[in-house]
């Protein structure tokens, strides 16, 4: 192995410890409980790894985090720990695949909106599998979660982690190429962060989904007390 290849995995080791740690320091910042799920902002910091790094980088992290969430402030177990590592994968793969091969701002959206369905479709499958066996209930009491409470706390989880990586991507992406940490930008000229028109529509966008999903997700969050009350 050459210096430059020793420098490069050095580097990548680099970012995927720094984005772990910031992916499992969020989880202290904001954790939102709602019922038996839990909503953090982790699987946005994974996502912009995973679009910065690729989707293989987006896994190991989701994995490493998932599994110190487990063993650290988790209350869930064995049986969260696959529905975080789940959701967190599905989530930070797709978007990134959908990135990697259109690497523009509409590749970009085209892959959060596919990551959002995706993840949410895997997570009530999940749902159906996982939650039986966790809380002790029928099927078909899950099933009759899946209307007020499942699918609109998954969908709007998935929404607020892709709004929350519209807004927070091109920032963070601009400040790794001027420190020549990402792959291709050692011989870079460092640039400063500078919105055009489609990056102000991006940030606005990504402003105003993350408003009304919190607004939504207080209302989920007043649901599902008076649907376990019944």
């Amino acid at each position: 192995m050459n210096y430059t290849a020793r420098q490069y995995s050095l580097k990548r080791l680099v970012l995927l410890a720094m984005f772990s740690a910031l992916a499992y320091a969020t989880m202290f910042v904001l954790r939102i409980k709602v019922s038996f799920l839990t909503f953090e902002p982790k699987d946005s910091v994974i996502t912009i790894a995973a679009m910065s790094m690729g989707p293989l980088s987006g896994l190991v992290i989701s994995l490493l985090v998932t599994f110190l969430e487990m063993v650290t402030v988790s209350d869930t177990g064995f049986y969260g720990w696959i529905m975080n590592f789940s959701a967190a994968a599905v989530f930070s793969t797709v978007a990134s695949l959908f990135y990697r091969r259109i690497r523009t701002v509409w590749g970009a959206l085209a892959g959060l909106a596919s990551a959002v369905a995706s993840m949410t479709v895997v997570m009530l499958l999940l749902n159906l599998v996982i939650t039986p066996l966790y809380a002790g209930v029928k099927v078909d009491t899950v099933i009759e979660m899946i209307p007020p409470l499942l699918l609109p706390f998954n969908l709007i989880k998935a929404t607020l982690n892709s709004a929350l990586v519209m807004v927070l991507y091109k920032p963070i992406s601009t400040a790794l190429k001027n420190t020549h940490m990402l792959p291709g930008t050692q011989d870079a000229v460092s640039s400063t962060y500078k919105l055009d028109r489609k990056g102000i529509a991006v940030l606005l966008a990504g402003i105003i989904l993350i408003a009304l999903c919190v607004v939504v997700l207080i209302f989920i969050m007043d649901g599902s007390i008076l649907f376990f009350k019944k």
